[in-house]
């Protein structure tokens, strides 16, 4: 088997696949060590492959990408009142850390 370097494959790669398409396998090489394999396809290849079906009772990607439900908050309401209450703690800490332990009113609490 031959070997081609990322660059090389990179920069010539339609010449690469004519090349596999005649039969020819490259080790691909990547600093001198070889990190894939360029070969005419296997359709057998195909056949290793197995289908995990998701666990009983498992959200499905369609159901999460929907709309909430009437009342409820989307995820970026929720990723908001996160940050906002994450800004809010942060806030407090420095304050704190400073010696100024009163809110935006000037009130101390």
């Amino acid at each position: 088997m031959d070997t081609v370097s990322v660059a090389e494959l990179k920069s010539k790669l339609s010449h690469y696949l004519r090349e596999v398409r005649a039969g020819r396998s490259f080790a691909v090489m990547s600093r001198d060590i070889p990190v894939a394999t360029l070969g005419p396809w296997e359709p057998d290849d195909a056949d290793d492959l197995e289908v995990i079906e998701p666990s009983p009772g498992a959200v499905s990607l369609f159901d999460l990408m929907r709309a909430p439900e009437p009342g409820l908050p989307d995820g970026a309401e929720l990723i908001r009142r996160d940050r906002e209450a994450s800004d809010a703690r942060l806030d407090a800490a420095v304050r704190w850390a400073l010696g100024r332990d009163e809110d935006e009113n000037g009130e101390h609490g």
